[in-house]
């Protein structure tokens, strides 16, 4: 018995405007291993600072959390993307996270 009804995946794929589900997988990968990445830079960069967990710094944390390895995801983004071969797609979502952040800070008349 087989059904219509669009999988994960196949969902996946229309949303991101994939060609194929073979760079959904590819995507996923990507994103499984930026934030395999980012968890094990997290805290030796916060260490680096001298910010330790559940030493009542969250605020000296969070901000730096923001300021340092946030970004740093987004690179990793990039380089795995490039590793893995989609590339334009992870460029053009950063595309979309600039746009939106810049969206932030105009005026708008």
């Amino acid at each position: 018995m087989q059904s219509d009804k669009p999988n994960f995946l196949q969902k996946l794929q229309t949303k991101w405007k994939l060609e194929s589900l073979f760079q959904v997988v590819m995507v996923l990968v990507v994103f499984a291993c930026t934030g395999f990445t980012i968890l094990f830079i997290k805290n030796p960069i916060l260490n680096f600072f001298g910010v330790e967990r559940g030493g009542g710094q969250g605020f000296l944390n969070t901000l730096l959390y923001l300021l340092l390895v946030l970004p740093l995801y987004q690179i990793f983004l990039l380089i795995y993307g490039f590793i893995f071969g989609q590339f334009n797609f992870f460029w053009e979502k950063e595309k979309q996270i600039f746009r939106r952040i810049g969206g932030l800070f105009s005026r708008k008349k």
